[in-house]
């Protein structure tokens, strides 16, 4: 019997949603914690003592540790068992992926080897060649990278003009081009290059061997961060590219590289979960120690609030990013339960939640930047020293919002497939925000309702309030409405606001009903934080978007509606700040 996903991609925004439907940190399996505890025993044994001969790029290094973890089986958990991988659910790779996102550099490493160098392969390559190339990958004997922007082509991806000739006697591909910022580029031996044949519109992948005739680099790229990680400019002159390396169907590159984007998306939206909560640790083992005014700074009111800021930005991070794992872990498993391929179920399990991994992507990034701001602000004048670890946790977040597509891109990637989807009738959108807009000023009640149903009215009223713009947008601008990108940018951010509020709201529900009352008081304190500040970004971005589109004789109706949907009730959210930091102070390391 398959498990369905109870939502589809998209349909939280006009779903009810259970709390027994949604899978929370707290409920991961034994083996999947063994595996998360390899991981971190291989970072503290590995990778930290050597943080430093990582960032000066030692000759050999990061290559040799990504082989050390093949041999720990690190490199091949999302791999069939038939490729020498094994071939954990996608829940248990997050997990991975988590705990190695505190590793700096070798966390770039590590995730492009296995994400966007390993899978193209894995999912879109023929029998022939995922016997060939896949085990070497799971096992680390080859490295992979991934080979699609161009000096003329970042987010307009098909715009590159790397060329891919048929031979004469149609035996192999002459290939010539140009790729910059290649991560892995100095050092791997398989390389998915996207290249146009001949005159085509759009892309074709190829599989690249390092060592064939005409492949040269540049020297690495100096970088502000992320200084352990290869990055190089990639040159192609006259290539003999076998025909049997074409990776898929000729011009099913450019879908190749959204849909392995999608998956780099949500696995980003992990690793930095791992990264805020090793800056967390920093933040508050310096806190402790660190004493002015005859006391240690982490009793003082400010650092307090901002230690707990970063614990509540990092447990909604988390909380919407394991939700929308068993989302797309139930999609993968019921599509093979019908029979469809393995890597076929992957792309599409994953592609079916593009939105929800955009928004995480950008959710997650601009949480793990906001974290570690605070960590060298937390540190003072140490924290602008190289000699301090927050000053590498600093430089090495800022890529994130660059990664896997920019955040600004994200943003519009999200609303655009939502309005499609919308558009499509695959879920009931336009109908739903009719609604919401006709009812504008009818608000969901908070009063006399106990704690969570008070918690959920206020997510149904924040859902509304971004609900009821879309009318409005679409009949304001039309065709035309891709040019506004303000305004979508606004709606995108209630969205993830919306996502990660409802996600830890449902977390601490769960949590509470499996662990009592009292455990979860915490909880309940990070929850209120969180909606204050959620409550408070959903009202601005909305009454950024209205101003923006509304006849001014509407926008007082409209702002007036949005003012009621947006208010919840006064909490003191200083003392719930203080609480927050309190359990972090007396653990002395992050315990949520």
């Amino acid at each position: 019997m398959s498990v369905i996903p109870k939502l589809k991609g998209g349909e939280f925004l006009i779903t009810k949603v259970d709390v027994q439907d949604v899978f929370i940190p707290e409920e991961f399996d034994e083996q999947t914690n063994m595996i998360a505890q390899t991981c971190q025993d291989f970072l503290d044994t590995e990778i930290f003592p050597n943080l430093e001969r990582i960032d000066h790029q030692e000759e050999g290094l990061m290559a040799s540790l990504l082989k050390k973890a093949g041999e720990l089986g690190l490199l091949g958990l999302a791999v069939p068992e038939e490729y020498g991988g094994f071939e954990q659910p996608f829940l248990t790779v997050m997990r991975a992926n988590e705990v190695l996102g505190a590793a700096h550099s070798y966390s770039v490493a590590i995730m492009a080897h296995t994400g966007i160098g390993t899978l193209p392969i894995l999912y879109y390559g023929n029998d022939e060649q995922r016997a060939k190339y896949i085990p070497s990958l799971s096992s680390g004997d080859l490295m992979a990278a991934y080979c699609l922007t161009e000096p003329g082509a970042g987010s307009d991806a098909n715009s590159g003009r790397t060329k891919a000739v048929p031979s004469a006697d149609g035996t192999h591909y002459i290939l010539n081009g140009q790729k910059m910022w290649i991560t892995n580029g100095g050092f791997a031996d398989v390389q998915t290059v996207f290249a146009k044949i001949e005159n085509d519109r759009v892309l074709s992948a190829f599989i690249v061997e390092r060592k064939w005739d005409g492949v040269s680099m540049n020297p690495e790229e100096k970088k502000m961060g992320i200084k352990g990680s290869s990055t190089r400019q990639i040159f192609y002159n006259d290539v003999k590219v076998p025909a049997e390396n074409l990776l898929g169907k000729r011009g099913e590159g450019f879908r190749i590289a959204l849909n392995i984007l999608h998956l780099g998306r949500i696995k980003l939206g992990a690793t930095v979960v791992g990264g805020a909560k090793r800056a967390i640790l920093h933040s508050v083992n310096y806190a402790n120690e660190r004493r002015q005014f005859g006391k240690a700074i982490a009793e003082f009111g400010a650092i307090k609030h901002k230690l707990a800021q970063q614990v509540v930005r990092t447990f909604a991070t988390e909380s919407a990013i394991y939700r929308a794992s068993k989302d797309i872990q139930d999609n993968i498993a019921m599509m093979k339960s019908q029979g469809i391929e393995h890597g076929r179920a992957n792309i599409e399990g994953v592609a079916d939640y593009a939105i929800e991994c955009a928004l995480l992507k950008v959710y997650g990034s601009e949480a793990l930047d906001f974290v570690v701001d605070e960590a060298v602000q937390i540190y003072g004048g140490m924290g602008f020293s190289s000699e301090t670890p927050v000053d590498r946790a600093y430089r090495d977040s800022r890529i994130n919002r660059i990664f896997e597509g920019t955040n600004e891109i994200n943003r519009l990637l999200a609303v655009d497939t939502l309005l499609k989807k919308g558009m499509k009738n695959e879920i009931s959108l336009f109908e739903q925000a009719r609604i919401a807009c006709e009812s504008r000023h009818e608000a969901a009640s908070l009063t006399n309702k106990g704690y969570f149903e008070t918690k959920e009215a206020v997510v149904e009223n924040l859902k509304k309030a971004a609900l009821m713009l879309i009318p409005g947008i679409s009949e304001a601008f039309g065709r035309k409405l891709a040019d506004e990108e303000e305004i979508l940018m606004n709606l995108s951010d209630m969205l993830m606001q919306i996502y990660g509020l409802e996600s830890t709201m449902l977390r601490v529900k769960k949590l509470e009903q499996m662990k009592g009352g009292e455990y979860a008081a915490i909880y309940r304190d990070i929850l209120d934080v969180l909606t204050h500040d959620v409550a408070s970004a959903v009202l601005k971005a909305g009454k950024d978007a209205m101003v923006s589109f509304l006849p001014q004789e509407a926008v007082e109706d409209h702002v007036v509606a949005l003012n009621k949907l947006c208010n919840i009730p006064a909490v003191n959210v200083k003392d719930s700040r203080r609480r927050i930091a309190d359990k972090l102070i007396e653990e002395n390391r992050y315990c949520f």
